[in-house]
């Protein structure tokens, strides 16, 4: 059985922006994210990124772009010393009855799915509310981020009874601490 850390991509590994991220330049660390999945590659995790990516279904970029996007993320990642095993992504847009665009659990069962994972021991990491509420629908265990949307979401949703990290490298000590 392989243990995932499950992980939002844009406002958690990467800066978000309101105009999407559309091409390589556009794509962003967030300071110690990459070193955060170094890290946790190190103590045994695998990561797996889980990403809503509406950008697709609204013409922004083409799948050749996200591919270099995400080309790019793997490259710096492992630039750090670190992997990230596989992304999902949901290419539909936000009106879409689809079961893969979080807060639906369709992506997150997938990779449980295509990797045997046990997600009443894994941990998704999101800077929104809609990341939050796909992994308890998949039976995950939420924690978020206050990078990206996570002051926002923590604003909205005050009474939220989840671990909250300012950004992955503090939830990705965190995590590693309790082994």
């Amino acid at each position: 059985m392989s243990k995932f850390v499950l992980l939002d991509r844009d406002g958690v590994i990467n800066q978000d922006s309101h105009d999407f991220i559309k091409s390589p330049d556009e794509w962003r660390p967030l300071d110690g994210s990459l070193e955060a999945i170094a890290l946790l590659n190190q103590h045994g995790y695998q990561i797996a990124v889980i990403t809503n990516q509406s950008g697709l279904a609204r013409g922004l970029f083409d799948e050749a772009a996200l591919t270099q996007i995400h080309a790019k993320m793997r490259q710096l990642v492992a630039g750090h010393g670190g992997k990230i095993t596989a992304i999902y992504y949901c290419p539909h847009g936000a009106d879409s009855t689809c079961g893969c665009r979080k807060p639906k659990p369709g992506l997150l069962l997938q990779c449980a799915a295509d990797y045997q994972i046990k997600l009443s021991e894994t941990v998704m990491i999101g800077d929104s509310y809609r990341d939050l509420q796909a992994g308890i629908a998949a039976g995950a265990k939420p924690v978020l981020v206050k990078t990206g949307n996570g002051k926002q979401t923590l604003t909205e949703h005050p009474n939220l009874n989840i671990p909250v990290f300012d950004n992955l490298y503090d939830a990705a000590k965190h995590l590693v601490s309790r082994q």
